[in-house]
């Protein structure tokens, strides 16, 4: 099973996704009109007013913060010390490419599942790339199929992901056994998801700011002590991405593609842009201003801050120390808590563990709302197939707890690649209403006013809208 899953992975990995996402990524850069450079200070100016306009609902920036909870957690940590075990230092380059071209199809995606949201029996706003398949396209067998990617892939498996770094690395700090710390947050976990949408996203609107900036300035103080390295750790970052330093052009080949191809996969799985994830927490939102394609601003500059900031402060962190060294079997969280410890003794694996637990906590309630809005899609509301869903959930965090680290990130690599492959066509289809949507937005905003979404400025879209959310 463990040869078949690495077959699956290499194949979607090395011959599919690389070239599906970086085409993606250029196509929407070129047709924004590479909206993620020219408007990225408009994108800090819509943040700034992202808690306003949502009275009882969901507000933009708490739509921001459950994707950020989604996106930062072991693939910020754990993830990047994986890269560059499989991939070297070159494999941070292309993280921060992917991740920069990444900004233009989040903003696509997330654009459109503001579009198409509707609303579910308690009255939040429910949607996602399944949405936008069904009712854009009127292809509702390619929402099921990219719903039942998703619940397999946030819902079940990156939720054993998550718990799996969580169980590690407290092993590793504390010595306390996996399974003890695997109860904990199964029961943690029930708290939070039995709660409800309004429970997950006010949760991550208290903890993701506290959990990021105390990272960040760790990392901020570590890059300060080690100033005089830094010039040499970017120069090495570059060189290792296009195989510089590797002698005979047979190495140099395979050590871009390894670089090229575990950069790619660890960024996709730390800022998800193209993979539809991120975009059913942007469809929960009340966005400020009241148009589809201000939420797209929001969460483009998720990625930017989950993979140019968080990824970037592990790379420093790493790279910095003497634990970084090749042919060392030191790789995962066990790699970056050693890391840590080089730099500020033997309190760095101790505050890792704390840092891993608040990245990858928050990431398991994220993920698992955006299961609940695709099963909700799925069954529209059935109240004992999602306690059934919940459990199952609560299962996963448990055998993620007690499992081994080789075969979890494979299962999450292959259930992420299909995902993302479904979810980029739908993108490709839909292309055209998202430059509608952008140019409505832009025309608006030059001319002085408050971007506002009128649909009957477009019949054809206004047609496949649901009823009584736009209109």
């Amino acid at each position: 099973m463990t040869a078949l899953i690495d077959q699956i992975s290499g194949l979607l990995w090395g011959h599919v996704l690389i070239y599906l996402l970086i085409a993606a990524g250029m196509f929407f850069t070129i047709r924004l009109s590479f909206i993620q450079f020219r408007q990225f200070p408009y994108m800090w100016k819509v943040m700034v007013n992202s808690r306003a306009g949502a009275e009882d609902g969901i507000s933009s920036f708490q739509a921001f913060c459950t994707s950020l909870a989604a996106r930062v957690g072991t693939g910020n940590m754990a993830g990047v010390a994986v890269a560059l075990y499989l991939g070297g230092p070159g494999a941070i380059f292309w993280m921060w490419l992917i991740a920069l071209i990444g900004m233009a199809t989040s903003f696509a995606e997330s654009t459109l599942a503001q579009a198409y949201k509707t609303r579910d029996d308690e009255g939040n706003f429910r949607g996602g790339p399944a949405y936008y398949m069904e009712l854009g396209l009127g292809k509702r067998w390619m929402g099921v199929a990219f719903s039942l990617c998703l619940i397999l892939a946030f819902g079940l498996v990156f939720n054993a992901v998550q718990a799996n770094s969580i169980t590690a690395a407290f092993e590793v700090a504390f010595g306390i056994p996996k399974l003890y710390m695997g109860v904990a947050l199964v029961f943690g976990s029930a708290f939070i998801i039995f709660g409800g949408l309004k429970t997950i996203s006010r949760f991550a609107e208290l903890v993701v700011p506290f959990m990021a900036l105390a990272y960040l300035l760790l990392a901020l103080y570590i890059c300060a002590i080690n100033a005089e390295l830094l010039p040499s750790v970017f120069m090495k970052i570059v060189h290792s991405a296009f195989g510089m330093e590797q002698a005979g052009a047979g190495a140099i080949g395979y050590a871009v593609m390894q670089a090229m191809i575990q950069g790619i996969k660890r960024g996709l799985f730390s800022n998800e842009a193209g993979m539809g994830s991120a975009a059913n927490a942007a469809a929960t939102a009340t966005p400020n201003p009241n148009h589809p394609a201000s939420q797209g601003y929001v969460q483009m500059l998720g990625v930017f801050v989950d993979t140019l900031v968080i990824c970037s402060a592990t790379a420093a962190i790493i790279l910095l120390s003497e634990a970084y060294a090749p042919g060392s079997e030191l790789t995962g969280i066990a790699l970056t808590q050693a890391a840590l410890v080089s730099h500020v003794g033997e309190w760095g694996a101790s505050f890792i563990a704390i840092a891993i637990l608040f990245f990858a906590f928050t990431s398991i309630v994220a993920n698992y709302s955006y299961a609940e809005t695709n099963l909700l899609f799925l069954e529209h509301n059935h109240e004992k197939g999602l306690m059934l869903f919940r459990l199952c959930v609560l299962g996963m965090v448990m055998w993620g707890s007690l499992s081994e680290l080789g075969i979890v990130w494979t299962l999450a690599d292959v259930s992420m690649g299909f995902m993302a492959i479904i979810n980029v066509i739908a993108l490709f289809m839909l292309s055209g209403v998202v430059i509608w949507l952008t140019k409505d937005y832009q025309s608006q905003l030059k001319a002085g006013q408050t971007p506002t979404f009128d649909p009957s400025k477009h019949p054809h879209l206004a047609k496949t809208l649901p009823k009584g959310i736009w209109h």
